[in-house]
């Protein structure tokens, strides 16, 4: 399945965003100009505020795009990432299959993300990522089939560069979307991570409510076992509480037919400030375990 056939990022274009894109449009001398400036100053804005979003630090005035000679002699989106490199935010119009990629945009970057655009210019998807070394030199334009989904983008980013309390395997993850059926994309189907239907059903059942809308999802961790190379499920369910709360369960599950969790494994939850508020530590017989449920103020 290509990255464009799951689910893709949304992100939100503000006022802001598109009074910055105004004012680099009417620079031009052509209105041809002016929509191609408009369109690359949207698609660096909503990955500059995707990655803001995950404490990640940029330099977007530095880019070649904010500058007046450079975006007005070439047809660049890039985004400075300090001490990395260039990304590229190249802009996807409605019913293209592919990026195109100028001359001027094939050297110094680190890769190049896709982002979508539709009639409406208040809201872009993010479709997904590839690095530069993965392009022949000579290509012109990458099929968005070949995308790879956006947290390969992490791999690019050392741990040191990304704000101390998110490094890249530690990404923020947007509870409220999924209600709304918008995953990120290492979130998946409990079908897809519990290849075994006796091991699904009580997957489900443990994570059943009594309230409507409930939803789950679950991602395969890595614990970085020497031996064994011993993977776990992380297993979340949300469900509705208040008008402005939400109900959330946190389950670990042993994955790849293990029946229990390796012993001493622990899961905490924490405060924004780090404070620990609840632990839960595995024995040697636990076929899973989990945090007591806790509730949320959405946002």
């Amino acid at each position: 399945m290509s990255s464009t056939e799951t689910l893709c990022l949304k992100i939100t274009l503000g006022q802001e965003a598109h009074a910055i894109a105004r004012q680099f449009a009417v620079e031009q001398t052509t209105p041809q100009k002016g929509k191609q400036i408009y369109l690359n100053t949207l698609a660096v804005y909503a990955v500059y505020s995707y990655l803001k979003w995950l404490w990640i630090d940029t330099a977007i005035e530095e880019g070649d795009s904010w500058h007046p000679l450079k975006r007005a002699l070439f047809d660049v989106a890039d985004l400075v990432l300090p001490n990395i490199g260039k990304l590229e935010c190249r802009p996807v119009k409605p019913g293209e299959t592919v990026i195109s990629l100028p001359p001027e945009v094939m050297e110094n970057r680190i890769g190049y993300v896709a982002v979508q655009f539709s009639e409406q210019l208040n809201e872009v998807q993010l479709l997904g990522f590839v690095r530069r070394v993965n392009i022949p030199s000579d290509s012109e334009q990458i099929p968005l089939a070949s995308l790879k989904p956006l947290n390969f983008l992490f791999d690019c980013i050392p741990d040191a560069v990304a704000h101390p309390a998110f490094s890249a395997s530690q990404i923020r993850v947007n509870l409220n979307q999924w209600f709304e059926n918008l995953f990120e994309n290492s979130w998946m189907a409990l079908e897809e991570v519990f290849s075994n239907i006796n091991d699904k059903k009580f997957a489900l059942r443990s994570i059943s409510s009594k309230r409507e809308g409930n939803v789950a999802r679950a991602k395969i961790i890595d614990l970085g076992l020497q031996v064994g190379n011993q993977s776990v499920v992380l297993l979340m369910a949300i469900a509705p509480y208040s008008e402005d709360k939400v109900e959330i369960l946190v389950q670990l599950h042993p994955l790849n037919g293990k029946t229990y969790l390796p012993s001493n494994l622990r899961m905490n939850l924490l405060s924004e400030s780090g404070e620990k508020i609840q632990e839960v530590v595995s024995r040697s017989n636990d076929n899973f375990i989990q945090l007591k449920r806790f509730r949320g103020y959405s946002g």
